[in-house]
C-alpha cells in the first residue's frame, strides 16, 4: 500500500540523494506473490473450503434460539427468585382445551382434561403445569362461553433444549379426542414455529439464490468463467462463515437467525468484492499488461479498496456486539465473519485463480492503452453537474417523502402475528385474544421483597392485591389471600394460592387485559409498581417479572445503548473515509447520503409493516408497530452496505482526481467506472435479499424488502443523481482539511495511485471546470 504523503524525490533518494526505497506497495507485492504461486492459493483455498464444508454441516445443529430477554434486567432476576423460593417458573407453554358439547365444567370434560394435564407433567423437559381445573376455577384460565379451557406449562433447560423438547410435544398434543380436541400454543410454540419456519426459508432461498445469482453475474461478465468464479467467491464465503460461527458456538450462543444473514451477506459481499477485482483485472488486461503483472497492479489498487471496504461494513456489523443481547450479537458473529471471509477471498484466491484463467475472463475486444470512455454513467454525471440544483432538489424531495413515514415510528413487542395466518399457534393466541377475557400467559409477576407470604400478613397482602385490581388495565389479580377484580375479593384462596406464600417473600400474577397489553405496557408496568410498593417503601422492595417485563427490558436496553452504537458507527467510518480520501467534506458527505437511505428504508417499514400498506398483497398482518431489535440490525447491515457502496464509488473519483486534479473529470470518469459495478452488485444484493420477501416470518419479510428498498434506493438516486450534484456545488471544498488533518493523512492515509500523480494532482490543485 502506498502512503499519499510521500513526494516521490522521498521514495527514490535518501538525504544523500541515494536510492533508499524503490519497492512497490505492500499489496502489489503480496499480488505477485499470489500470481507466481497461482497453484499454491487455489488448493490452499480449496482445502479451507472442504475444511469448512464439514465445520458448516453442523453449524445448523449448534445453532440455538433465543427469547427476547435481556440478561441481567430486573425481570430476568426476578424470575430467578421465583423459580429458587417460590418454585414457580413463567409459562411459556399451553394447551387449549376445547369441549365438543357442553363446557369445560362438565365432569367427564373435567376428568380427562385433569388426566391430560398429568400426561402433560411426566413429559421430559416440561418443569411445571397448571390449568383452569387445578387453579380452582380460575376465570382468566376460561374462555366467556364455556367451551374452551387452559392448560398452562413451563419448559425446563435452555430455550433450544425447550424448543427442541416441544417439537415433538406439540404433534403428540394436538388431539381430537372423544370429548374435546387439544391445540398447541404459548410464546415456546410460537418461536419454535418460527424458527422452523425461518430454516425452510434459509432453504429455499439457497435453491434460489444461487441460479438466480449465477444467472445475473453471466448477463454482466458474457464470460461463463467470470461469473461462475465470482459466484464460488461469495459460495466460499458463506461456507467458511458458517464454519467460523460453528466454532464460535463453542464460546458462546450463536442464533439460528445468523445463518439468514450469513447466506444473503455472504454471496452479496462475495460478489461485490470480486466484481470489483474482476472488473479492475480486465482493466489491467486491457491496457495491455501480461497476466502476471496485470494481477500484481489490480490487487495493488482494488485490494486497497476492498480492503477499506471491508472494514467500513466490519465496524458497522461489529458494533451490534454492544448491545448486550445474545439474539443481536449472534448477527454480529455473522457479519464479521462474512467480512473476513469475503476479503480473504477476493485478496488470496481470487487473484491466483485470474492468473491461471487469465484472457478467458477479460472482455472481448482488442487490448489497448486507454480506457478513454464517455458512456453513460459518464454523461448523466456531467449532466447533473452542469445543472446541480435542476436535478438534485427533486431527487432530495423525492427521498424525503419517501422517508417522511419514519416520523410515525413506533416500537412495539413481537406477538404470534410474526407468523403466518393458518399456523396453528397462530391460531390458538388468535381464539385466547377472542374468546378469554385476559391472558394468564401474561400475568405481571410482581415480588415483594420482605414480605413474608404467611397468614400473618394477610391484612397487608390482600390490601396490596385490592389496589393492584384497581388499575384500569389490570383484570384480574391473584395472591396468597384469594383472587381480586375491580378493587373487590372475587375468589376465597384454595390449594392454587399456597404458592404464592413463602417465609421471606411473597409475590402477586396481576393479569392485564389485552387492551391493557397492547398499548402503552410501559405506562402499565409503572403503574403496577408504584401500586405494590405503596408509600414510603423503596424501589428494591418490589420487582417486576413475566413475559411483558421481559420484553419491556429487552426494548428498554436496545433504545439505552442506541445512541452509542450509531455514535460508534458513524465516528468510525468517518475516520476510515477520511484515511482513505484526505478531506473532511467527503465522509460528512457520504454520512448524510448514507441517512437519506436510510431514511428510506426506515420509512418502507413503517408505511408497509407498521401501517399495513400492501400487507394483503405481501401476506401478513400488521401490528401497529415495529419489534426494535430488527430495524437496529437493518440500520448496521444497511449503513455498512452504503459504505461499501461509497468507498468503491470515491476510490475510483479520488484515484481520478489524484491523476488528474479535475474535480468535474474525475467525478465523471469515476462514476463510469464505478457505476455500472455498483449497480450490477446492488442488483445481486437485492435480489438476494428479495428471496426472504416471500418468507412466512415477518422479522425476515422486514430484512428482506427493507434490505432491497435501500439498496435500489442508494444506487440509483444516491450514486447516480445526488454524489455529482454535491461534488459539484462543493467544488475545492471537496478535498479540503484543516492543516493537522493533512498531516495526519500524509503520515496514515492509504493510495491506490502512485506518488506522480499524487503530485500532479497537488499541481494543478482542485480545478473546477
Amino acid at each position: 500500500m502506498q502512503r499519499n504523503g510521500r513526494s516521490r524525490q522521498d521514495q527514490e533518494h535518501g538525504e544523500g540523494g541515494l536510492a533508499t526505497d524503490d519497492r512497490p506497495p505492500a499489496l502489489r507485492r503480496w499480488g505477485h506473490f499470489t500470481a507466481a504461486r497461482p497453484r499454491l492459493m487455489i488448493w490452499a483455498g480449496v482445502l479451507l473450503a472442504v475444511a469448512g464444508l464439514v465445520l458448516a454441516a453442523g453449524a445448523m445443529d449448534r445453532l440455538v434460539l433465543s427469547r427476547f430477554e435481556s440478561p441481567g434486567s430486573e425481570s430476568v432476576k426476578t424470575r430467578a427468585v421465583l423459580e429458587k423460593e417460590f418454585g414457580e417458573g413463567t409459562p411459556s407453554v399451553l394447551l387449549m382445551v376445547t369441549a365438543r358439547q357442553g363446557t369445560v365444567d362438565d365432569a367427564p370434560v373435567a376428568a380427562a382434561a385433569r388426566e391430560l394435564e398429568e400426561e402433560l407433567a411426566l413429559r421430559d423437559g416440561v418443569a411445571d403445569v397448571a390449568s383452569y381445573w387445578s387453579r380452582d376455577g380460575s376465570p382468566t384460565l376460561r374462555g366467556r362461553d364455556g367451551k374452551q379451557a387452559l392448560i398452562i406449562a413451563g419448559m425446563g433447560g435452555t430455550v433450544t433444549e425447550a424448543r427442541t423438547e416441544l417439537a415433538t410435544i406439540s404433534p403428540e398434543f394436538t388431539r381430537d379426542e372423544e370429548l374435546f380436541t387439544v391445540r398447541v400454543g404459548g410464546g415456546d410454540e410460537i418461536f419454535r414455529q418460527v424458527a422452523e419456519q425461518s430454516r425452510q426459508d434459509f432453504l429455499r432461498a439457497e435453491m434460489i439464490v444461487f441460479p438466480l445469482v449465477l444467472l445475473l453475474l453471466f448477463a454482466i461478465y458474457r464470460r461463463f468463467a467470470a461469473a461462475a468464479l465470482t459466484l464460488g467467491m461469495g459460495l466460499f464465503s458463506v461456507i467458511t462463515t458458517l464454519a467460523l460461527m460453528h466454532l464460535v458456538t463453542y464460546v458462546t450462543e450463536v442464533s439460528t437467525f445468523a445463518a439468514n444473514l450469513a447466506l444473503v451477506m455472504g454471496i452479496g459481499l462475495g460478489v461485490d468484492y470480486s466484481l470489483f477485482v474482476i472488473n479492475r483485472f480486465r482493466e489491467e488486461l486491457r491496457l495491455g499488461r501480461p497476466v502476471p503483472e496485470a494481477v500484481a497492479y489490480t490487487v495493488g489498487s482494488a485490494g486497497r479498496t476492498v480492503t477499506f471496504s471491508g472494514l467500513t461494513v466490519l465496524v458497522s456489523l461489529s458494533c451490534l456486539l454492544l448491545f448486550p443481547l445474545p439474539f443481536l450479537r449472534s448477527f454480529a458473529y455473522a457479519g464479521v465473519g462474512t467480512v473476513l471471509t469475503a476479503v480473504f477471498a477476493a485478496l488470496v484466491i481470487l487473484p491466483a485463480a485470474l492468473a491461471r484463467l487469465g484472457h478467458r475472463v477479460a472482455r472481448k475486444g482488442p487490448a489497448g492503452n486507454s480506457l478513454t470512455s464517455e458512456g453513460w454513467w459518464h454523461r448523466t454525471a456531467l449532466r447533473m453537474m452542469r445543472h446541480p440544483l435542476r436535478y438534485g432538489v427533486p431527487a432530495l424531495a423525492v427521498l424525503l417523502a419517501l422517508a417522511a413515514p419514519v416520523l410515525g415510528l413506533t416500537f412495539g413487542t413481537p406477538d404470534e402475528r410474526v407468523l403466518p395466518e393458518g399456523v396453528s399457534s397462530r391460531v390458538v393466541q388468535q381464539e385466547i385474544r377472542d374468546n378469554f377475557a385476559a391472558e394468564e400467559m401474561d400475568a405481571v409477576q410482581v415480588l415483594r421483597r420482605g414480605q413474608a407470604g404467611t397468614a400473618a400478613n394477610s391484612a397487608e397482602i390482600e390490601a396490596t392485591a385490592l389496589a393492584l385490581s384497581r388499575i384500569p388495565e389490570v383484570h384480574q389479580v391473584d395472591a396468597l389471600t384469594g383472587s381480586y377484580a375491580d378493587g373487590g375479593r372475587i375468589a376465597e384462596p384454595g390449594a392454587a394460592a399456597e404458592r404464592f406464600g413463602h417465609e421471606k417473600d411473597t409475590w402477586y400474577s396481576v393479569v392485564a387485559t389485552h387492551e391493557g397489553l397492547n398499548h402503552d405496557v410501559d405506562r402499565l408496568l409503572s403503574d403496577i409498581r408504584k401500586t405494590a410498593a405503596g408509600e414510603g417503601e423503596g424501589p428494591d422492595q418490589v420487582r417486576i417479572g413475566g413475559y411483558p417485563a421481559e420484553l419491556a427490558d429487552f426494548r428498554a436496553q436496545l433504545v439505552d445503548r442506541l445512541p452509542l452504537v450509531l455514535g460508534l458507527v458513524l465516528a468510525v467510518t468517518f475516520l476510515v473515509l477520511f484515511l482513505m480520501t484526505g478531506s473532511l467534506l467527503l465522509p460528512a458527505k457520504a454520512t448524510l447520503l448514507n441517512a437519506l437511505s436510510l431514511g428510506v428504508m426506515f420509512g418502507a417499514l413503517v408505511w408497509i409493516f407498521q401501517e399495513g400498506n400492501l400487507s394483503g398483497l405481501l401476506g401478513f398482518t400488521p401490528t401497529g408497530t415495529i419489534e426494535p431489535s430488527i430495524p437496529i440490525l437493518m440500520f448496521c447491515v444497511a449503513f455498512g452496505l452504503s459504505m461499501d457502496y461509497e468507498v468503491l464509488m470515491l476510490s475510483r473519483i479520488k484515484e481520478e482526481y489524484d491523476r488528474t486534479g479535475d474535480t468535474l473529470g474525475a467525478v465523471a470518469t469515476g462514476l463510469e467506472r464505478s457505476g455500472p459495478l455498483i449497480t450490477s452488485a446492488a442488483v445481486i444484493m437485492a435480489a438476494s435479499f428479495a428471496t426472504y420477501a416471500s418468507s412466512g416470518v415477518v422479522f425476515l419479510k422486514m430484512l428482506g424488502l427493507g434490505m432491497v428498498a435501500v439498496i435500489l434506493i442508494d444506487a440509483t438516486l444516491i450514486r447516480a443523481v445526488l454524489v455529482p450534484v454535491l461534488m459539484r456545488l462543493a467544488g475545492r471544498a471537496n478535498w479540503w482539511a484543516p492543516k493537522p488533518l493533512r498531516a495526519v493523512h500524509r503520515r496514515w492515509g492509504l493510495s491506490e495511485t502512485e506518488p506522480a500523480a499524487t503530485e500532479t494532482a497537488e499541481a494543478a490543485g482542485a480545478t473546477v471546470r
